[in-house]
């Protein structure tokens, strides 16, 4: 249940990341749900062999190196998903930042109610 509440809450700040961020589109809900779905297998399948061929990188960047490498997963999925466009490196980076702070508030909702 919570991967699906996961999926859907991601989806949601998809839909709000296009209204807001210049040079993101989504076409649709649906679309919203594809590329959600798309990201997350993207993050957890590519994501890891990037974030250790890039360690050094990020290690010297104090981390912040892994924002460029979710930027670029968000702007590989736009390049798979039909009706989800990003337009730029920026706007990739933007999505990225934006979908980092719905995570940890989705991270911190669930944790809330589990321990309740």
């Amino acid at each position: 249940m919570q991967l699906v509440f996961r999926w859907v809450i991601n989806a949601l700040a998809i839909l709000v990341i296009a209204n807001v961020v210049p040079g993101i589109e989504v076409a649709s809900l649906y679309t919203a749900l594809v590329a959600a779905l798309v990201l997350g297998l993207v993050n957890a399948l590519i994501r890891p062999i990037l974030f250790v061929l890039t360690l050094p990188v990020t290690v010297v960047t104090l981390g912040l190196f892994a924002f460029v490498i979710n930027a670029l997963m968000v702007w590989l999925v736009s390049t798979v998903v039909k009706g989800f466009t990003v337009e730029g490196f920026v706007p990739a980076l933007i999505a990225a930042l934006l979908l980092w702070v719905v995570s940890l508030a989705t991270n911190s909702l669930l944790k809330q109610a589990k321990e309740t």
